[in-house]
């Protein structure tokens, strides 16, 4: 039973931790491409906390989520202690992790043993030179892809690959993600980009729209949609012959924000009801100052009812987020 429900009468059954804002990459649509001021990162044992708490009002899912999560010693360790928390019914909570992926394959296994389900890897280039170029690390694209193919041995499926388009950049990749999600066997997501980044470039023209990327797909291939759930944030399709799947998040063209399930935590401890948010809400600081677990969840309940109806991107209205996307975690 969820007990997280929202003014607007959505369940929250999905939360997302990030354990750093620190990252190994630089990507072009994320930083500036210098060592920014960071955040706070708090003791495992903090996140553990709060997890159950949120669990105990009703979470089903956790992603765990950065910056980039696998430069945390211990992220094994937490995984198997979150393994351990039970929902309202008592099934095991739904365990994944977003990551670059380029320290993924000797922990894959690792953390399949500890109890993770499932694994997302950002990865916005099939060409290395592409890839180099966006990251700014310039031997990356072997360690990313020798990730992927840990996490696919580990069971980690199904494997979903993201990748933020970006116009002039990365988007005549579009064909090429096509075959890497047939030969290697994994969900291809692509995601329009959102002003998050520290440099705030933004601008529509940058974005590459939901209806443009399927037009390019067909022309490699041609797909056929696959029925979701309202609240998945993926448009899901297939290729005709049902081998390989692509997904496309479009919160530019296509909000999906009436059926937000999601809320997360910042590595310091503050609550974000949503990506876009103005506020944060210091549920460490709460913590910090010796409130019970009864006195943590009222105030959870109480973040919750003031949840944002919907992000505002590209409207005359909109107000960039107070925290960049690395600060947020995605």
């Amino acid at each position: 039973m969820a007990v997280l429900i929202d003014k607007f009468g959505r369940a929250i059954t999905d939360l997302r931790i990030s354990v750093t804002d620190r990252c190994n990459y630089k990507c072009v649509y994320c930083r500036t491409g210098n060592d920014g001021a960071i955040y706070a990162e708090l003791p495992w044992a903090d996140y553990l906390r709060m997890a159950r708490i949120f669990t105990e009002l009703g979470i089903r899912k956790v992603r765990i989520t950065g910056g980039e999560p696998l430069l945390r010693k211990g992220v094994v360790e937490f995984v198997r202690e979150l393994a351990k928390l039970r929902t309202h019914d008592g099934e095991p909570l739904d365990l994944a992790i977003t990551t670059n992926g380029h320290l993924l394959a000797d922990l894959a296994q690792p953390l399949k043993d500890a109890g993770l389900n499932r694994v997302t890897v950002s990865m916005d280039a099939v060409d290395p030179q592409t890839f180099a170029r966006i990251t700014r690390v310039p031997n990356g694209f072997q360690e990313v892809l020798a990730g992927i193919r840990a996490a696919s041995r580990a069971g980690l499926k199904p494997v979903k690959v993201n990748c933020v388009l970006l116009r002039g950049f990365n988007d005549d990749q579009i064909p090429a993600f096509g075959r890497f999600a047939r030969d290697e066997d994994v969900v291809v997501r692509f995601i329009e980009f959102m002003p998050l980044e520290e440099d705030r470039v933004w601008s529509p023209e940058i974005v590459v729209r939901l209806e443009e990327i399927l037009q390019r797909m067909a022309a490699f291939r041609p797909m056929v949609e696959i029925p979701r759930h309202p609240s998945e944030t993926a448009r899901r399709y297939c290729f005709d012959d049902g081998v390989g799947e692509i997904g496309i998040i479009a919160p530019v063209s296509h909000p999906f924000c009436g059926h937000c399930s999601r809320v997360r935590l910042t590595s310091d401890g503050k609550i974000r009801t949503c990506l876009f948010s103005i506020w944060d809400h210091d549920l460490a600081g709460v913590m910090r100052r010796g409130a019970t677990n009864e006195q943590l969840r009222e105030f959870i309940v109480g973040v919750i009812g003031r949840k944002e109806a919907r992000h505002h991107i590209g409207e005359s209205d909109f107000v960039a987020p107070s925290r960049t996307m690395v600060h947020i975690g995605g």
